[in-house]
Order: C-alpha cells, then structure tokens, then sequence
C-alpha cells in the first residue's frame, strides 16, 4: 500500500492509472477505522481494480463547539488496518493541503439539507458536499462506496453527483452494526459503559416503528410520537436531536406512510451523538 499526503501526486497517480485502463474505487472516511469502514473497502475491491482510501478530519464539515479537536484519530494504528485489507493507496492530506488560506468556493445541495441533521448542523452538509468533490476531482474515481447510517449524506452526494454531471457512480453500503445492534461509528469511543448496554435501543426503536407500519400504522406523527416516548423511557438521560420520517431519496418530511419511508434519528449519549435509521416502508 502506498500513503500519499500530496493531492498532486495523488491526481497523478490516478490519471495513469486511468489510462492503463484501470478503474478506481474511492472510499472516502474520517479515519479511526471500524469494522465498518473496512467493510466499504470490502466492497470497493469487489467493484474496482485499484482501492483508494482517503482519511481526512474535514473542518469545514464541523459546526462550532462540535468535536473537531477531539474527533478520534490514529493513522498508524488506520494504515495498518487499511494494509491488511488490501488497500492499493491511502490519502491523508493535511488541511493545508487541501484548504488554501483563502479558501472561497463551496459546493451546496441545500434543497436536501433543511431536515435532519442539516436542520441541527447548517453547515455540516456544505463542507460535505465540497470535500467530496475535491476528492472527486483528487482521486478520479469510477466508483465511491458510502455507508448508508448517514443516509442524508449519502441522498445529498447522489443528487450532487446528478446534477452536476460528475461520471462517479455512488454506492451506498448497508449499516454494519455490534452483537447488540449498535451502528458502528468512530465516535461510539465517547460512549460510557453504561451508554454502550443502551445505545443499541436506538435500532429496537426502531424496529418497534416499522412493525407498527407493517401492522397497518401510517401516521407519520404518531409513529415519531411512540418513538419519541420509547427512547424516553429506555433511554433515560439521553438527549433526542431529531426522530423524522422522511422520503428516502428527497430528504422531504412524510406525514403519511403510503410508499418509501425512512425513519432517522439522532440521539445524544453524554459527549456522543449517534445516528441511525431504518427503511420502514420499501
């Protein structure tokens, strides 16, 4: 596996890789890798020649007083998990490296922003959207593999890749979760013992939703209302940021379950905030 910290080098090497007629697959992280994370490059191998990983903090994603500083990072520790998978290259850029000081030009789809966590994080999802375009543009990838537990980034990238005519196709990759149910995440280390046994609630949650859709409910208020009183009650001393029902493509609010519904939450544990979510209506 080769590391790269220069995107120059690395918009190089892809373009030879290119024209030896190679395809390229793109995982894009944050690093302090999981079984998650490993699993997206699983896939990528499966669909690509050449696997690049890029492990990058991205500020411009982070909002003020969020954990920027403290977000867990070890890149020893990740290019070492990244070798043993059978990564061809690893990008791990500095942010000077790819952030100019005068940086100016930002890359938005606010029309799937406004619910979620974009209503929480209202500029989460631009420094989102642009870092992975940078990367677009860095890596030169056929194809980008994304988790599907930040589903409303993943709904944004595709409509971003849509409408700005980028040749990438997107792929998103089902939720790994623990033996108890839990979404793995890299910040799950800020969970406390105590909020490990109960953080996996958040998916019973939501299971107890869908199985209530597949009995017939679709009242979208009344669904987030059993919800919001079920965390409630299991969660004692969390903190719910949202419970929504939206449509999962559009990210647009649903008050009737009559067709494709997705069910996202985000709940605060002490210093972590988790997500998930749940197709309840295909």
């Amino acid at each position: 596996m080769i590391i790269i910290k220069d995107p120059k080098e690395l918009q190089q090497m892809s373009i030879d890789l290119r024209r030896q007629g190679k395809t390229i697959a793109l995982v894009p992280t944050m690093g302090y890798f999981h079984e998650g994370h490993l699993s997206l490059m699983d896939a990528a191998q499966k669909k690509a020649d050449k696997v690049i990983v890029s492990l990058f903090v991205n500020p411009t994603q982070f909002g003020p007083n969020e954990d920027l500083d403290n977000y867990p990072h070890d890149l020893q520790r990740d290019s070492d998990l990244a070798r043993e998978r059978g990564v061809d290259i690893l990008f791990a850029p500095e942010k000077n490296e790819m952030y100019y000081p005068d940086h100016s030009t930002w890359v938005e789809v606010p029309g799937l922003a406004t619910n979620l966590c974009g209503k929480s994080r209202p500029v989460h999802f631009r420094g989102v959207t642009t870092i992975v375009t940078k990367l677009f543009m860095t890596a030169l990838p056929d194809i980008a593999v994304f988790g599907e537990k930040d589903w409303q980034q993943l709904a944004i990238i595709k409509r971003m890749v849509r409408d700005l005519n980028i040749p990438v196709e997107v792929v998103g990759h089902p939720i790994v979760r623990n033996s108890e149910g839990l979404a793995l995440s890299s910040r799950n280390v800020y969970l406390t013992d105590d909020e490990k046994k109960l953080a996996p609630l958040l998916q019973k949650g939501l299971r107890t939703i869908k199985d209530l859709v597949d009995k017939g409910e679709h009242d979208a208020e009344i669904l987030i209302n059993k919800l919001t009183e079920f965390y409630k009650e299991m969660i004692p001393g969390s903190e719910i940021d949202y419970i929504q029902i939206v449509h999962p493509e559009n990210i647009t609010v649903i008050e009737e379950v009559s067709g494709p519904a997705l069910c996202a939450v985000a709940v605060r544990f002490g210093k972590a905030r988790l997500l998930d979510n749940l197709l309840i209506k295909r």
